[in-house]
């Protein structure tokens, strides 16, 4: 949609709010499910619940053409029931993976996997600008949503919730997964009080409002600000979209090696997934890299003299902000790992709403403002991540 957006508003006559507006509508349904979607995978089980999801929001994506024609009114419905589908699915991934992977081996696991989500973006914004030049808007949603069928029938065969299930996994192979950790039966009860008596669960929370703010920004409205500032056609917007995307992906796998390599070698999870001494400041909080990365080099933006440092300030923002993956997104296993959807639906609600606020506000603030607001806000809000997220949050588990 950050792409097709662009010829979209043109054909139906939309200004930046409106624009803002409906990037904004898909977060109104992801925002329905991120919790309710946690509780499913707990009890459910995440692979029922992802494939119901990639499912719905595969058919809501081929229906936003039809809809973006009936009438705004529609296309903002089809947006939310698109958000719907894929609300469930960090929830899912995150219960799937506190059963299947071994401490030692979760954070290069989560970056791999949410790495999967950047290449995604990168495919999408790299063939967006052909589909579109070649067969209209309209092909972009057709393709990318028909591919969800072909996704589905493999998960069908070859996805199974927990280690337990899967009958092609050895004995020696389940007992290394499911050995000396936590229980991988499925949640019956969630204590919903005890959860949120926690400081660390409401250090997520608000940290993942923070980080979610400036990611989501930059997600939606990347190509617009390449368009209306640095001046990229179509073609170019989707090209140099792709490099942030890109440098995450790489960033992401980096920090999640460096963080189990530091886990391995006798560290806590703590001192990896936060600072407590200016040596682990200098080595291993992950986060805090997370945030005060994309902070500086935001703040550079208004600086830069020329398109190409201009792309580049934005490709080290996003690789930086990769580096939450070790930090932030890790942490929901590490404090929880029995309740890691549920916990992950907490923060990502949290996180969404920061979707929602924050792309429709860009749109209002560009249209009295400057793109120098709009970066000024998502810099204020990593500064105070960073701040909770260093005073609160811990590595250790709080919840049984």
């Amino acid at each position: 949609m950050s792409i097709a957006i662009l010829p979209m508003s043109k054909e139906f006559n939309w200004n930046s709010a409106t624009v803002g507006l409906i990037q904004s509508s898909f977060f109104w349904g992801y925002l329905l499910t991120q919790i309710v979607g946690g509780i499913w995978a707990d009890k459910l089980g995440g692979k029922i619940v992802l494939g119901f999801g990639v499912v719905w929001w595969s058919i809501a994506t081929v229906l936003t053409p039809f809809a973006a024609r009936l009438g705004l009114p529609f296309l903002l419905v089809v947006r939310a029931l698109m958000g719907i589908g894929e609300g469930v699915a960090m929830p899912a991934m995150n219960n799937m993976l506190s059963k299947w992977i071994p401490v030692s081996e979760r954070s290069r696991s989560l970056a791999l996997v949410y790495s999967g989500m950047y290449l995604g973006s990168v495919t999408g914004l790299a063939f967006s600008p052909i589909l579109i030049q070649k067969f209209g808007w309209s092909s972009v949603f057709y393709s990318f949503g028909s591919l969800g069928s072909i996704w589905f029938a493999l998960w069908l065969t070859k996805a199974y919730s927990s280690p337990k299930d899967d009958p092609e996994l050895s004995e020696q192979e389940k007992r290394l997964i499911m050995g000396g950790s936590v229980s991988k039966e499925p949640v019956t009860n969630i204590p919903w009080k005890l959860i949120l008596s926690k400081a660390p669960v409401w250090a997520l929370i608000i940290s993942h409002f923070c980080h979610n703010w400036g990611t989501f920004i930059l997600l939606t409205w990347m190509p617009t600000y390449y368009s209306q500032v640095l001046k990229f056609n179509l073609t170019e917007s989707g090209l140099f979209c792709v490099l942030p995307w890109l440098t995450m992906a790489v960033f992401a796998n980096i920090g999640g090696w460096i963080a189990d390599t530091l886990v391995s070698k006798g560290l806590s999870i703590t001192s990896v997934r936060k600072a407590r001494t200016s040596i682990e400041l200098l080595y291993t909080i992950m986060q805090s890299i997370g945030f005060l990365g994309p902070a500086f080099f935001l703040t550079q933006l208004s600086h830069v003299k020329t398109p190409l440092f201009a792309v580049l300030c934005m490709a080290c923002s996003q690789g930086s902000d990769a580096f939450s993956q070790s930090g932030l997104y890790s942490n929901h296993q590490d404090i929880g790992p029995r309740y890691a959807g549920v916990l992950l639906g907490l923060s990502n609600t949290a996180g969404v709403l920061a979707g929602v606020f924050g792309t429709a506000a860009t749109g209002y603030i560009l249209q009295k403002g400057s793109w120098d607001d709009v970066f000024k806000v998502a810099v204020v809000l990593y500064i105070i991540g960073t701040l909770v997220w260093n005073f609160f949050s811990t590595g250790e588990r709080v919840l049984e």
